[in-house]
């Protein structure tokens, strides 16, 4: 299982952290993935964090600004998103791929958090 949290209501400019906490699986056998859908938009993959620990940004305007980290004691995967921009308004969402690398594309992903919401406003 994976539930996201950590989205909220913030002025351009501003930061917040999601968290992701997994449990159910073995946290050091897959990757972990964020994404977002904003209203009338596709799914588009943030970022990335394998098992051994490295990132990958795939968004390209999240690089510089979004930052993902685990904390394997706890089984989470954090995103700290600053410099927050209106057009990062998306319900942001977490997953676990389905091997245990990376993939910027959703059929990579096997299960999916219940998303949390994150509104920037101007």
């Amino acid at each position: 299982q994976l539930q996201a949290s950590g989205g909220g209501l913030v002025q351009a400019g501003g930061s917040l952290r999601l968290a992701c906490a997994t449990s159910g699986f073995s946290f050091d056998a897959y990757a972990i993935g964020w994404f977002r859908q904003a209203p009338g938009k596709e799914r588009e993959g943030v970022s990335c964090i394998s098992s051994s620990g490295g990132s990958v940004t795939f968004l390209a305007s999240a690089k510089g600004r979004f930052t993902i980290s685990s904390d394997n004691a706890k089984n989470t995967v954090y995103l700290q998103m600053n410099s927050l921009k209106p057009e990062d308004t998306a319900v942001y969402y977490c997953a676990r791929t389905k091997y245990y690398y990376c993939s910027a594309y959703s059929s990579g992903y096997a299960y999916w958090g219940q998303g949390t919401q994150v509104t920037v406003s101007s």
